[in-house]
């Protein structure tokens, strides 16, 4: 019989305990939560409708992780997005796949998710400890963990211990960075925590005249100088701050931490299904249908009516003037503006508002096969705290099933 301790009960931490708890029957696994309840953040997740995975092809799976995906393959493959969803499946969820593979409950509902793990929690005798805050982890000089000592100074001794705490977004839900005071205060190095999948901060005063503004079937340049540095397709959003969406969570999350610390210019194509000289052909032919009109009254068609005065306003064409006197020049110039919408990012938005964290705990001192500290003996790491993030879709939650399981399992099959 073994003893462990989990910390934190996010979607990482509550399948560690289950599979600990699963391992062997005989070991006592003790799941720590500071929070009032289990599965805080989860709660939020998909807003509020919880993506609880992908289920696409495992190559699509690690192509859409961005930090460490070959890290990932031994965590994938024990416990991979099939098994999962076959998880949730037997255990009372009934699960639905929508666009782009996307795993969702039939009920569009994440309490659904979180009853469904506290469900297995129970079944599994799993003791969960709420309001109970794990201040910093015991240990035999540094060489194994013996235990966690808690906030209000009790100590709990345990034969293995589960650091699954989360990173530092959304830090309102608890997640505030714990897991790495633990991680450094035992000899474990921690890449930078920043924030990823976030919005971005932008420059143009006319980009807060677009709040509220969705874009779809767009196409996002970034670029540092000349040098293009991220290039997509899809939607996105204008905010009172600047930027969001899909497609700048997605830049968010590709961009070196380096590039976002300085101004970028980004480039709107507006119409990219068609070339520049295609979209000329569309000009002509509409300002020759309203050859008498204004300029200013004659391209409301072409954009989404928000959008129109300040394209207006940004092709230096005189709005009172009718559009047989827009000259070549300027016509060649509005084409250009819309295959190219200008907008400078200035920096990514806080911890507050991202969905996950980039970096944590250096993952070359993690053993990927069992999720257990190459430096310190029966302390293992899984979730949002090592230093693995992905893009939206499911695909964090599914690392944070897998590396789970695979910490808590391993520690489950190896009790002393």
């Amino acid at each position: 019989m073994s003893k462990m301790i989990v910390i934190g009960g996010g979607p990482a931490g509550m399948f560690a305990a289950i599979a600990a708890a699963e391992a062997d029957r005989n070991n006592e696994v003790v799941l720590l939560e500071k929070n009032e309840k289990l599965g805080k953040k989860l709660y939020i997740t998909g807003k509020g409708r919880c993506n609880i995975t992908n289920a696409g092809e495992m190559e699509t799976l690690f192509a859409h992780v961005v930090s460490n995906p070959k890290f990932l393959y031994s965590a994938f493959y024990t416990y991979n997005n099939e098994r999962v969803i076959d998880f949730f499946e037997k255990n009372g969820l009934k699960t639905k796949v929508e666009r782009g593979n996307r795993v969702f409950p039939v009920s569009d509902h994440s309490s659904d998710v979180i009853a469904a793990l506290q469900r297995v929690l129970k079944e599994k005798k799993v003791e969960v400890l709420l309001h109970t805050e794990a201040e910093t982890l015991l240990s035999d000089s540094g060489r194994a963990v013996t235990g966690v000592r808690l906030k209000d100074g009790r100590e709990l001794a345990a034969d293995k211990v589960i650091v699954a705490t989360g990173g530092c977004s959304y830090p309102s839900t608890g997640s505030t960075g714990d897991g790495y005071r633990f991680a450094e205060a035992l000899g474990h190095s921690v890449v930078e925590p920043r924030p990823s999948l976030v919005p971005f901060n932008t420059i143009e005063p006319y980009v807060a005249q677009l709040q509220g503004l969705s874009l779809k079937n767009v196409e996002v340049r970034i670029y540092n100088g000349k040098k293009l540095l991220f290039e997509e397709f899809g939607e996105m959003l204008f905010t009172h701050f600047g930027v969001s969406g899909p497609l700048l969570l997605s830049a968010s999350a590709r961009l070196k931490p380096k590039e976002t610390e300085k101004p970028l210019a980004m480039a709107i194509d507006l119409k990219p299904s068609i070339s520049e000289e295609q979209l000329d052909g569309r000009l002509l032919r509409e300002f020759q249908e309203a050859k008498n009109k204004q300029f200013k009254n004659a391209v409301g068609s072409l954009f989404p009516a928000k959008l129109t005065p300040v394209m207006i306003k940004l092709s230096g064409i005189d709005p009172e003037k009718r559009v047989n006197e827009v000259t070549r020049e300027e016509r060649l110039a509005f084409v250009k503006l819309i295959k190219a919408f200008p907008v400078t990012l200035n920096g990514l938005r806080d911890f507050n508002e991202a969905i996950i964290t980039k970096g944590g705990v250096k993952v070359k001192e993690v053993d990927p096969s069992t999720m257990e500290s190459k430096l310190v003996k029966n302390l293992y790491f899984c979730g949002e705290v090592l230093d693995l993030d992905a893009m939206t879709g499911g695909y964090n939650l599914q690392i944070a099933w897998s590396t789970g399981y695979l910490a808590g399992n391993s520690a489950g099959i190896c009790g002393d």
